[in-house]
C-alpha cells in the first residue's frame, strides 16, 4: 500500500495526491474526480502516514487498519461511510476490537471508512499483502 503521497485537506471532502510544488504552496490531485487544485501553505494538510486510530493500549497507525479492513472484505469495499453509528461502531469492533470508542468520533470513523473506500475505488490498496510479505522477509 503505497499513500504516501496521499493526504487530506481540511475543508476539502475526499483525498488528494501531491502533483507539485507551486510558489506559495502545492497542487493536489483529488482522486475521485482528478481534478488539479491549488493548496495554499496555510491550508492545514495532513498526511495519511501521519495518522493513526487511537486504541485503549496505543496508537495503531492509519495504513494497519486499512490493512485490517482489507483483510477483513477479502481486498473489496468497507461499509459505507453513511451508515448509523451503530453499524460504523459495530463494524470497526470487528476490524480492531481494542479502539478506544471514547476518543474515537463518528466523524473519524465515517472518515476512515470513506477514505478506505476512495482508495479502494482507485487501486491504491491492491499491494498490501505483498509488501507486508517483503517487510516481514527483511527483518
Amino acid at each position: 500500500m503505497n499513500i504516501d503521497k496521499v493526504i487530506s485537506i481540511s475543508g476539502k471532502p475526499g483525498l488528494f495526491t501531491l502533483v507539485t510544488q507551486a510558489a506559495n504552496g502545492f497542487i493536489a490531485e483529488n482522486l475521485d474526480n482528478n481534478k488539479k487544485t491549488a493548496v495554499p501553505a496555510s491550508a492545514n494538510v495532513s498526511l495519511l502516514n501521519n495518522i493513526a486510530i487511537y486504541t485503549l493500549n496505543e496508537e495503531v497507525p492509519l495504513v494497519e487498519v486499512f490493512q485490517k479492513i482489507y483483510d477483513k472484505e477479502n481486498g473489496g469495499q468497507a461499509i459505507n461511510h453513511k451508515s448509523s453509528e451503530a453499524e460504523l461502531r459495530a463494524y470497526m469492533s470487528e476490524v480492531l476490537p481494542d479502539y478506544d470508542e471514547d476518543r474515537v468520533y463518528k466523524s473519524d470513523l465515517k472518515k476512515l471508512f470513506q477514505w478506505y473506500n476512495i482508495l479502494h475505488r482507485n487501486n491504491m490498496l491492491e499491494s498490501t499483502e505483498e509488501e507486508t510479505v517483503a517487510s516481514e522477509e527483511e527483518e
